[in-house]
């Protein structure tokens, strides 16, 4: 019975690829991938995240989310924000594809050095505790790992197969869910765990290194190219200057309540942010993975890119706010049955934080096209207007507010340099139009996702 279930199920499958052409294909296969290796992976890291935040209670697993937060802040200069420029490129690409990796990789080294090396001047300046300084130090080395082997998965994402490094990823979490669980069992210290959170960084490059050997080819035949340095530079500037501000007025918060409240804060704050990585992550893989079909559309058929540009942001605003509406009313039940009573505190803090989906959602969105419509270099002024609304609130919200006052903040900035900023950049009213038709109407197209294939 169960064998002919598989057999009826294999050939339903297979019939349903038949009805779809080679191109829609990919695009399908390609979200279904690279959603699965997320899911699995944000799953896997909250299941583990909730044993660890339960171990070390909040002001350990606060100063643990600190580190984090602190290093983040300086991975935008080791990424130069080549990123999407990367994918770009590489969805153009016929003959230039080494060219272009073996220069990302080695600008994205040189790069990743300078983030280190002023991470470090920093510590020096700032004077921090003998131990928080050498976990920074420590969770510094994924500036090297997380970095320039980012480059590979964004091959994958251009050519629209994320399922050669999703693989990868899958085995990673489980292999460091393994190591987590074994920490937790010898009841090792705080810095054997962020030192399996390097490891982990660690594990997921070395994925990404294994399947590009085994599926495209040896890293050996990337090549430099010193010439096709200034185009990357250039090209990336903007989206750097862009990039540090989203960084900052993303992870500056927990960086901001440790040194005005306390690390046990941090901790609360961190546990609602933990719970949004999973609802977040949907309107952003389904924007990276679309990019390349953008792409082409533009290059082809001007009409049809526009109006699968605006069906595209409809959909992922309204998703994005039926998500935020459904976590905000069972923040309560999320963190009761999963973090425990001891994080209670974060409960108000996940019920406004939800709505920042939203704004990421409007950012996200927007932000490709800006990309894809080559308008980048505006950009760096809407992620700025987020980043002074960010400092600035949390400057006067959370000494009165504390960390909820820093969630409420968080959705003024989003809001403010994903929508917003849109109406002060002459270039960027348009976007600013279509979001608005996003949050006015959007909801119609709901019913016709599955049209955006077609």
């Amino acid at each position: 019975m169960i064998a002919l279930d598989n057999n009826r199920f294999l050939s339903i499958k297979m019939n349903l690829l038949k009805k779809i052409d080679g191109n829609k294909r990919k695009v399908l296969t390609n979200v279904f991938w690279a959603m699965l290796g997320k899911i699995v992976s944000m799953l896997g890291a909250l299941f583990v995240g909730i044993l660890v935040a339960r171990y070390l209670g909040p002001a350990q697993y606060g100063l643990m989310n600190y580190v984090i937060s602190y290093v983040t802040l300086f991975s935008v200069i080791a990424s130069f924000g080549m990123t999407n420029i990367e994918v770009r490129e590489l969805s153009n690409a016929n003959d230039n594809k080494d060219i272009i990796l073996g220069t990302c990789f080695r600008l994205r080294f040189f790069f990743s050095t300078i983030a280190y090396l002023i991470l470090a001047l920093s510590l020096f300046i700032y004077k921090a505790d003998s131990f928080t300084t050498t976990m920074i130090l420590l969770y510094g080395v994924t500036l090297y790992t997380s970095n320039c082997f980012e480059l590979i998965r964004n091959y994958f994402t251009s050519i629209l197969k994320n399922e050669y490094v999703v693989k990868s990823e899958i085995a990673r979490t489980l292999i460091g869910a393994c190591i987590k669980i074994f920490l937790l069992y010898i009841h090792a210290p705080l810095s054997f765990f962020i030192a399996a959170v390097v490891l982990d960084s660690i594990m997921v490059s070395s994925g990404y290194v294994i399947s590009y050997n085994k599926e495209v080819g040896s890293m050996r035949g990337w090549k430099f190219d010193k010439a096709f340095v200034p185009y990357i530079v250039r090209q990336s500037f903007p989206l750097l200057l862009s990039g540090a501000a989203i960084i900052i007025y993303q992870r500056i918060d927990q960086v901001m309540i440790g040194n005005m409240i306390d690390k046990e804060s941090v901790g609360y704050f961190a546990t609602a942010c933990k719970f949004l990585e999973v609802v977040l992550y949907i309107p952003t893989i389904l924007v990276q993975t679309i990019t390349p079909l953008l792409v082409q559309w533009k290059a082809e058929d001007e009409n049809k890119y526009n109006v699968m540009s605006q069906r595209f942001i409809n959909i992922v605003v309204w998703t994005s706010i039926l998500m935020a509406l459904f976590v905000s009313l069972i923040s309560y039940w999320l963190i009761r049955y999963t973090y425990g009573m001891m994080y209670i505190a974060a409960v108000p803090i996940l019920q406004i934080m939800a709505w920042k989906v939203v704004g990421m959602a409007l950012s996200s969105t927007g932000g490709q096209l800006i990309i894809i419509e080559k308008k980048q270099k505006w950009a760096v002024i809407r992620n700025l207007c987020g980043c002074v609304v960010c400092v600035l609130l949390n400057l006067l919200f959370i000494p009165r507010y504390g960390a909820v006052g820093s969630a409420i903040v968080t959705i003024c900035t989003v809001m403010t340099s994903g929508y917003l900023a849109n109406v002060l950049i002459p270039p960027y009213r348009k976007f600013f139009k279509m979001e608005t038709i996003a949050l006015v109407t959007g909801w119609k197209d709901l019913i016709y996702i599955k049209t955006f294939f077609k």
